[in-house]
């Protein structure tokens, strides 16, 4: 891809701002997803604590498997984190 460059009176090299602008490599639903992830499963856990182990659902500290789960899923998107 060429790109036009400009001469100005000083006689500087001009280059247009949209050839400028640094791509990101991250995918649109990666910054929405891990911070989901990260938000429910700390919710998840905290909702099983405080309601003494009858939230979210009654299977007991299967609840703390599930919420680090959804934390360690979240950990790894944030190593595709650019």
């Amino acid at each position: 891809m060429a790109v036009s460059k400009k001469r100005n009176k000083s006689n500087a090299v001009k280059v247009p701002r949209s050839a400028t602008k640094p791509q990101s490599d991250n995918p649109k639903w990666l910054v929405p997803t891990f911070s989901t992830l990260l938000l429910v499963g700390l919710v998840w856990i905290l909702v099983y604590y405080i309601s003494r182990g009858t939230y979210p659902f009654a299977i007991g500290n299967v609840n703390i498997f599930i919420g680090f789960a959804m934390l360690l899923a979240a950990m790894g998107l944030l190593t595709r984190w650019k």
